[in-house]
C-alpha cells in the first residue's frame, strides 16, 4: 500500500490524469477531498452540512462512489481553507470530466449495474494481478473462447446478445494499447487449461493466443500445476488492481455469480496480494509457460 500524499503537495494537472477514465478519477478527486478536509480537522458531519447534506454524502464522495457537483466542490475546497488557484481549478475539472460517461457504458443494455463500476476500474488500472480457477482471464481470451463461455453463461440471450458482450469484452483489451499499456500478472490453475470450452479448435486457438500474448514484455503468465498441490488460494478466484496514483490504494475484485465484493479494510487486501504473492512462486516460472502451453497443443 502506497502512502498517502501530503496535505501540501500538489495535485498532478488535470491532463495527466483525464485518460484514467471516470471512475478512477472519482476515486482520485475522493481521495483529494478528504486529504483537504483531514488537514483541515473538519468531521465529515461539518463537511457535510456545508454542502446541504449528510456525512455519509461527504464519505461516498471521498470513496468516489458518486459524482460530483461542482458547487459542492468549490464549497467544501473554501470551507478546508484551499484557496490556490491552481488547486482549485485542477480539482474542478478533475470532478467535471469524472462525470463523463465511459466508453463501456453504449453497452449498458448487456452490462450489469453491478459489474460497471469494475469495468471503470480496469481500464484505469497501472497493474492487474489475477487468479484464475476454471477460465481463462477474460482479458485474455480469443472471441471464440468468449463466445462460448457467454453464451452457457446467458442461455436466455438472443445471439445479438452474446455478440454485444463478445464486442465488449474484446474492447476492454484496448488497455494494452495504451501508451502506458496495463501490466497483467495472470496465474491459471492447470484445470483451466484442461478444461475445452467450445471445443477442441476454439480451445486450441485460445491457448495459441494465451502463447502469443505471454510474449508481450507487460503480460505474465504462470501456470499452477495440478502437482503442487493445496495452495494458497483456496479463496477461489481473484483480481487485484494498483493504479498510477499514489492517492489510491490497491482494489480488490471477487466476481461472483448475481455481484462482486470489493474488501476494502486494509488488512483484506493486505491478505488477498500475500495469497497472490505465494500462488505465484508456488506456481511454475514465468519462463516455463510457453513449453507448458506449447505441450498441450502438441499432446
Amino acid at each position: 500500500m502506497t502512502a498517502r500524499p501530503r496535505p501540501d503537495e500538489p495535485l498532478r494537472t488535470a491532463p495527466d490524469l483525464r485518460d484514467s477514465g471516470p471512475t478512477v478519477l472519482r476515486m482520485v478527486v475522493g481521495a483529494q477531498l478528504r486529504r483537504f478536509r483531514e488537514a483541515a480537522g473538519i468531521s465529515t458531519e461539518d463537511a457535510g452540512y456545508e454542502i446541504r447534506g449528510s456525512h455519509s454524502k461527504i464519505s461516498r464522495m471521498e470513496l468516489g462512489r458518486v459524482g460530483f457537483k461542482g458547487r459542492d466542490i468549490a464549497d467544501l475546497l473554501t470551507l478546508y481553507g484551499v484557496t490556490d488557484p491552481g488547486v482549485r481549478d485542477t480539482l474542478l475539472e478533475l470532478a467535471e470530466h469524472a462525470g463523463t460517461p465511459g466508453w463501456w457504458q453504449a453497452y449498458a443494455d448487456v452490462v450489469p449495474g453491478w459489474y460497471e463500476p469494475y469495468l471503470g476500474l480496469e481500464q484505469g488500472a497501472l497493474v492487474a494481478r489475477v487468479y484464475e480457477v476454471q477460465y481463462v482471464p477474460e482479458l485474455l481470451q480469443t472471441p471464440g473462447y468468449a463466445r462460448a463461455l457467454l453464451s452457457a453463461r446467458h442461455p436466455e440471450a438472443d445471439q445479438e446478445g452474446i455478440e454485444r458482450r463478445v464486442e465488449l469484452r474484446m474492447a476492454r483489451r484496448r488497455v494494452f494499447e495504451r501508451p502506458d499499456p496495463l501490466k497483467l500478472w495472470a496465474v491459471l490453475d492447470e484445470a483451466v487449461l484442461r478444461r475445452v470450452v467450445g471445443g477442441p479448435l476454439t480451445m486450441r486457438a485460445q491457448i495459441e493466443h494465451l502463447i502469443e500474448m505471454a510474449e508481450l514484455p507487460n503480460v505474465t503468465v504462470q501456470v499452477l500445476p495440478f502437482a503442487s498441490g493445496g495452495h494458497a488460494a483456496e479463496c477461489g478466484p481473484v483480481t487485484l488492481l494498483r493504479f498510477a496514483e499514489p492517492e489510491l490504494p490497491d482494489v480488490v475484485y471477487l466476481e461472483q455469480l448475481t455481484g462482486a465484493l470489493y474488501p476494502d479494510r486494509a488488512a483484506d487486501i493486505a491478505r488477498y496480494r500475500d495469497v497472490l504473492d505465494r500462488i505465484g512462486v508456488q506456481a511454475e516460472p514465468p519462463s516455463s509457460t510457453p513449453q507448458i502451453l506449447a505441450a498441450l497443443l502438441n499432446g
